[in-house]
């Protein structure tokens, strides 16, 4: 049995408390596997090691990116010994380092794809250029800061004339596919470099604070709000296998609400034969029928992508309704269910298309939830029935104007169920423009700031 070097078992530990953290499933058994997994593999080859814990901590392809980079946290990339990047020297300043020579040397490994030497010039280009602060060495590490000093994107022309120069003899190559590859190289190192600031600031601040705080966490934790391009479009290929395991959970649920509640008074009449034992209970039968389904949704500035991403969901499981109506507002309302519908193939465009053919703006862009509203109740008040659930996503901020309680109010008592979706936490419901509280008195309002939140609210909320 091979015997784990000092400080494995805590790091591997750690690792897993982590991807908890980040809403990773990961039970007592795995752990104990993954222990046994390290001792299968060795503690020499750290890819092996990465490999063997991603077998038996994972659950989801997913999962991978998020489980790489708290990883390399915990289990940090060295060339030769575990200390080697960290004694790197790290009090250069970005003045006397020399970044033209760091450039030609990072050229030529691209071109040549040498991996080790990347690790190299990652770990030195975070050190000369990456540190900031006044202390001994530094307060803290950017990766931002290097790459920006760096700029290694600059390089392709450079490194596709290294690549023409080796392959003059050669055969012929397509400019298009070397770039691609090229460019695969440069991401591939920004990487690098992004793991080495991590790793530099887990040394100063400890890794358990750096992996909950600085490491992305799987698409579906991402914060609304929060969330840049890249992510959005990352979280989008997420809406198909999130829709069908809700339309899995939805479906269950109505299997099991269809078999009725058990019904008192015949149960008790019927165990008068066998002397008032309840021998067979009697239930009282549901004819399922699937709810209507509207929603209302803010698509202005930062909340866009929450409405984006719950329209796209929704548009997933129109099956699971019995109708489905979807409508779109910043200060006026149009319906954009037909939107949606053509829009299926192109959901990074959503938002475009939304903006572009439906009416949603009148004499001002900003939001404005009173008239969106008021416009909704007047227009489209045969949307909302008794068996109509209304999802209504949004900040509730409206920019100091009257948020028409009034006619929230006459939305709510024509619906079976108004939730309203907040992507801002509780904590900020109270402040500024915010008219969450207000609204909250009214109809039920839920802190709604991820995927994952999305999928357990919707899950739970709709009815049967």
């Amino acid at each position: 049995m091979t015997t784990a070097p000092a400080g494995v078992t805590p790091r591997l530990t750690g690792l897993v408390h982590a991807l908890r953290a980040h809403g990773l499933s990961i039970g007592t058994g795995e752990s104990v596997d993954a222990g046994h997994a390290l001792e299968a593999v060795g503690f020499t080859d750290r890819e092996r090691m990465r490999e063997a814990l991603a077998a038996t901590l994972l659950h989801k392809e997913g999962q991978r990116p998020l489980f790489d980079r708290v990883f390399d946290l915990y289990f940090p990339l060295t060339s030769t010994g575990p200390d080697e990047v960290a004694s790197a020297p790290s009090t250069a300043s970005a003045g006397a380092f020399d970044t033209a020579a760091l450039r030609d040397r990072l050229a030529a490994a691209l071109a040549s794809d040498d991996r080790s030497a990347l690790t190299r010039l990652a770990g030195e280009a975070v050190g000369g250029l990456g540190g900031y602060g006044s202390a001994p060495g530094s307060d803290g590490w950017s990766s931002y800061q290097t790459l920006a000093r760096l700029r290694p994107e600059t390089l392709l022309a450079r490194v596709r004339a290294m690549l023409r120069d080796a392959a003059a003899d050669g055969p012929e190559f397509t400019d298009r596919l070397t770039d691609d590859e090229i460019r695969r190289r440069i991401e591939a190192f920004r990487e690098r470099v992004r793991t080495e600031a991590r790793r530099r600031v887990a040394e100063r601040h400890g890794r358990d604070r750096v992996a909950r705080r600085a490491v992305a966490g799987t698409p579906d934790s991402v914060d609304f709000l929060l969330a840049g391009r890249a992510q959005l479009d990352e979280l989008r290929t997420t809406v198909r296998p999130l829709a069908r395991k809700l339309a899995t959970r939805l479906a269950a649920r109505r299997r099991r609400a269809a078999r009725g509640r058990i019904d008192l008074r015949r149960t008790l009449r019927g165990s008068l034969s066998t002397g008032g034992v309840p021998m067979r209970p009697v239930l009282r039968r549901r004819r399922p029928a699937r709810p209507e389904l509207v929603l209302l949704c803010d698509v202005s500035g930062s909340v866009a992508g929450f409405a984006n991403f719950t329209m796209l969901l929704v548009q997933a499981l129109h099956d699971q309704f019995s109708r489905v109506r979807v409508f779109a507002f910043v200060n006026r309302v149009d319906e954009v269910t037909d939107l949606i519908a053509r829009g299926a193939a192109d959901p990074a465009g959503l938002g475009a298309r939304i903006l572009d053919e439906a009416v949603l703006t009148g004499w001002h862009g900003q939001s404005d939830y009173g008239t969106a509203l008021g416009e909704f109740d007047e227009r489209y008040a045969e949307a909302v029935g008794p068996r109509t659930v209304v999802f209504v996503l949004g900040d509730a901020r409206t920019n100091m104007s009257d948020p028409n309680l009034a006619a929230l109010k006459r939305i709510a008592d024509r619906a079976r169920r108004v939730h309203w979706l907040n992507p801002e936490q509780p904590a900020l419901w109270s402040t500024g423009d915010s008219a969450a509280l207000a609204y909250a008195e009214l109809v039920d309002m839920r802190p709604c700031r991820n995927a994952r939140q999305l999928s357990d609210l919707v899950g739970r909320l709709l009815p049967v």
